[in-house]
């Protein structure tokens, strides 16, 4: 028995969910990707996978042999990388995708940094304020901002953005200046990209989480609209803090209600489950991480 192929079967079927989706990801028969699990655990002495009708799960034994032969593949690419003299060449294109402005103010100025560093990488960046399938569109690597659904998908995390509401000086001259979440109720909104009242954007109050909406005053479709009526004193935005930090530092924006915000939404890079990870995706990962977390700790 190849054990190092053993392996790799293993992680494609832990990985896709089920020993078909991991045949299917192999392009090998289901028989053939069955019979070798088996055989590791035959050889191993140990059950790994327990099979069930909604797919598979790690035995105890299971999760710490998956996670020993992570790190051995992982060895065994970086070693043969070497020896074969193209460690530190990368080529080729990477796709990678973040918020559009959070990517314009955070992420571009690193990825241009990488890309004098890897002058034979080719780099699509798509920025976009929409959902992105990584698998449907071939992304490597995909920035999401807040709580990620359970899925297969890797995630790094990089750090937090706060979310704040805020007007115009102006607009609080005239309405006055919200000091209870309540005292939204009599003020005018401003939404974009479905507006409506959800669990992350309840406010704080005494370790409890409540809702309360302005009024709906101006409806758009994007942040950069809302932003601009909010300038101009049509009512109050709620946003992401890199949003409006502009704004805010020149005092065009005023950030109300700061003591009642929600928790800050985690940022994290994440990336399909891949054995070997692309050497190009994991020298992404390791150059934009750390820098990531420096900006957004700053």
């Amino acid at each position: 028995m190849d054990r190092f192929d053993a392996m790799s079967v293993l992680l494609a079927v832990v990985d896709a969910g089920s020993l078909s989706a991991g045949a299917r990801r192999l392009h090998a028969p289901l028989a053939t990707v069955s019979r070798k699990v088996s055989e590791l655990e035959k050889h191993l002495g140990v059950r790994l996978v327990l099979r069930t009708n909604r797919g598979l799960t790690l035995t105890e034994q299971g999760r710490a042999y998956v996670a020993a032969s992570r790190r051995i593949l992982e060895d065994l690419d970086t070693a043969e990388r070497r020896a074969a003299g193209d460690y530190g060449a990368l080529r080729g294109a990477l796709h990678v995708t973040a918020p559009v402005a959070f990517g314009e103010q955070h992420l571009l100025p690193i990825a241009l940094d990488f890309l004098k560093q890897q002058p034979d990488i080719n780099l699509r960046l798509t920025l976009a304020d929409r959902p992105v399938s990584l698998v449907d569109e071939q992304v490597d690597v995909a920035l999401r901002i807040g709580h990620l659904a359970d899925s297969a998908l890797i995630a790094t995390r990089v750090g937090a953005v706060r979310r704040v509401l805020c007007a115009s000086p102006a607009y609080l001259a005239d309405r006055g200046v919200p000091r209870q979440p309540d005292d939204l109720a009599t003020h005018d909104g401003i939404s974009f990209q479905g507006f409506a009242t959800a669990p992350e954007w309840r406010y704080r109050k005494d370790s409890a989480a409540f809702a309360v909406d302005p009024r709906p005053k101006l409806a758009v479709n994007t942040t950069k609209a809302a932003i601009q009526a909010a300038l101009a004193g049509v009512g109050i935005i709620r946003v992401l803090s890199y949003q409006v930090l502009d704004q805010l530092n020149s005092g065009a924006l005023q950030e109300v209600l700061p003591d009642f915000a929600p928790a800050p939404l985690p940022v994290n890079l994440i990336h399909p489950p891949a054995l070997p990870l692309p050497l190009k995706v994991r020298s992404f990962l390791d150059w934009t991480a750390p820098r990531l977390r420096a900006r957004l700790a700053a």
